[in-house]
């Protein structure tokens, strides 16, 4: 019996070829497709719409004096320097109006010809004095301070570069106050002297864009209490400050 060869029986023509070259050109494609990246998907990032200005701010300013006696002038550069933190609560949907109270400290010095020496029984004695008639004199003090402000800003979530004006009050009481008179001969020292006004309030406002503003600070009631220099006029004098406020988160 003869043996026939398979292979021959198997009609392997054109059209067989085609269909074998598309079957495997098939093939390729889904499996290159199968294995293309997806790309990632990231969470997305919600920001809190509900942001506060909480800050920290310090000032650095100039003292002056109103309301001053006849002759009264200053003498040298009176600095002031005060630091605390500020609770925001805004008041609006957009959060461009706030309330703000907070706590903080503040130094002041002044350089002036408004003297206070003592006579007997340690009798406080004060008096405006030309320049050449004494050495030195200085006078300062420490507060705790209690600022309120209310606050426009066209600040956003997103940023914390904006414009600002702040307007408001601050309440201060005088912890620990100093007088020193050098006249040539004797030295005057006046430590928390009962004629200071230990409650002290003003007004304030503050003015800017991001971290640097402009700042004011006027007294509402007077430095001292029922004093009268040794010629018999009232001194009704209220500190003051002008200089620049930073705001930091």
């Amino acid at each position: 019996m003869s043996s026939k060869n398979v292979y021959s029986e198997i009609p392997f023509n054109q059209n067989t070829m085609r269909f074998f070259f598309s079957c495997l050109f098939l093939i390729s494609f889904f499996n290159v497709f199968s294995q293309e990246e997806k790309p990632e998907v990231k969470p997305e990032v919600k920001i809190d719409s509900l942001y506060r200005e909480d800050q920290f701010y310090f000032s650095v300013g100039y003292n002056l004096m109103a309301q001053t006696p006849e002759g009264f002038s200053q003498d040298k550069f009176s600095a002031g320097i005060s630091a605390g933190f500020l609770r925001d609560m805004p008041v609006n949907k957009k959060r461009t109006h706030s309330i703000a109270a907070g706590l903080g400290l503040t130094y002041q010095n002044f350089f002036q010809n408004l003297t206070i020496s003592k006579g007997p029984d340690e009798v406080l004695i004060y008096g405006v004095n030309d320049y050449n008639e004494f050495v030195s004199n200085k006078y300062r003090q420490y507060l705790v301070d209690l600022p309120i402000e209310f606050r426009w800003r066209n600040s956003t979530y997103e940023s914390h570069k904006f414009w600002r004006i702040y307007a408001g009050f601050k309440f201060s009481y005088v912890i620990a106050s100093k007088s020193v008179l050098d006249d040539g001969e004797t030295t005057y020292t006046v430590k928390n002297s009962k004629d200071i006004n230990a409650f002290q309030y003003g007004a304030t406002i503050a003015a800017g864009y991001n971290t640097w503003n402009v700042y004011f600070y006027y007294g509402l009631n007077p430095l001292f209490n029922d004093v009268k220099t040794v010629s018999g006029e009232d001194v009704k004098m209220r500190t003051m400050s002008v200089g620049l406020i930073f705001y930091i988160l």
